[in-house]
């Protein structure tokens, strides 16, 4: 079966509207002839005369007056697919965003974001959702707007990504620790008990290689899934937590802060989402935001 002619719609719509052939020719700047032309193909196509020959003019049948209605909707309909998004009016939008973070991401960079949004479109929710893995699915599936994090080798690869920032590792210790005092050597901060984070349970990384290699080992003492709960463990206790500098700035306030006596790679923390939220302009919006907040917290 073929498909059928959607062009015919528009003209199907003029010339109910007008009653008349050489009205809607003239609408359409069309000839007469191609507008009788036209308007026997869509007699064809709807197997009705649609309009027909009442003294001097047209009056329309039982079936193109019922089309009447439902044509001129569906015109309205594809003229709006095919427009320009409408300027965003943040203040009449109602909507709900999906962020995937981590807990130290929510807790450094929320309160800015929140406050932000809240200003410009108080009916704009976001909902924060925990990360505990490296998935793109969520993404894929549209059950999250936007994610932050590292960039992986399971990253998708249709996935839009935009570098938000630079991290790297440091220490940190309750005020009072023995570290918070004098340098910190490589000796000294492996022979102490430390926190490592992960949320599959490993136990060693790029600090631990970095150690290896001059000959030093650490002792985890607690291995724990998030950042947030290693400062608050290294806070109540003797205990040492490396983490990313940017990404807890607001976490570590009252703790002392100090560089890793040995050389780790920085990581970059990126803004994904997916490519069909690209260009909708509410979206465009809150990653902006994003991206500031992000700028303003060095």
């Amino acid at each position: 079966m073929s498909r059928p002619d959607l062009n015919l719609l528009f003209t199907l719509d003029v010339l109910l509207a007008e009653g008349s052939v050489a009205r809607a020719a003239r609408r359409l700047r069309l000839s007469a002839s191609a507008m009788s032309r036209a308007l026997a193909r869509l007699r064809e196509a709807t197997g009705d005369p649609l309009l027909v020959r009442a003294g001097r003019g047209l009056v329309p049948t039982p079936r193109a007056i019922e089309l009447r209605e439902r044509v001129g909707q569906l015109v309205q309909d594809g003229e709006a697919v095919l427009r320009p998004a409408e300027k965003l009016k943040l203040k009449q939008l109602i909507r709900t965003f999906t962020l995937r973070t981590s807990e130290g991401f929510v807790e450094n960079f929320g309160p800015d974001l929140i406050a932000r949004v809240g200003e410009e479109a108080p009916g704009v929710r976001l909902c924060f959702v925990q990360k505990p893995d490296k998935d793109s699915k969520p993404l894929r599936d549209g059950l999250v707007d936007l994610e932050t994090g590292v960039v992986g080798q399971t990253t998708a690869p249709e996935l839009r990504v935009q570098a938000l920032f630079r991290d790297r590792f440091i220490g940190v210790v309750r005020m009072g620790h023995p570290l918070s005092q004098d340098e910190v050597t490589p000796s000294r901060y492996a022979a102490g008990r430390h926190i490592y984070v992960s949320r599959q349970g490993a136990d060693k990384g790029p600090i631990d290689e970095a150690l290896s290699a001059l000959g030093l080992e650490r002792k985890i003492a607690t291995i724990v899934g998030g950042f947030s709960t290693a400062l608050a463990l290294a806070r109540a206790s003797d205990l040492i937590a490396s983490v990313p500098e940017r990404h807890t700035g607001n976490l570590r306030a009252g703790m002392h802060s100090f560089p890793l006596p040995v050389a780790t790679p920085e990581i970059t923390v990126s803004l994904l989402w997916h490519p069909r939220l690209d260009a909708d302009p509410a979206h465009r919006w809150l990653r902006s935001h994003v991206r500031d907040v992000c700028a303003a917290l060095r």
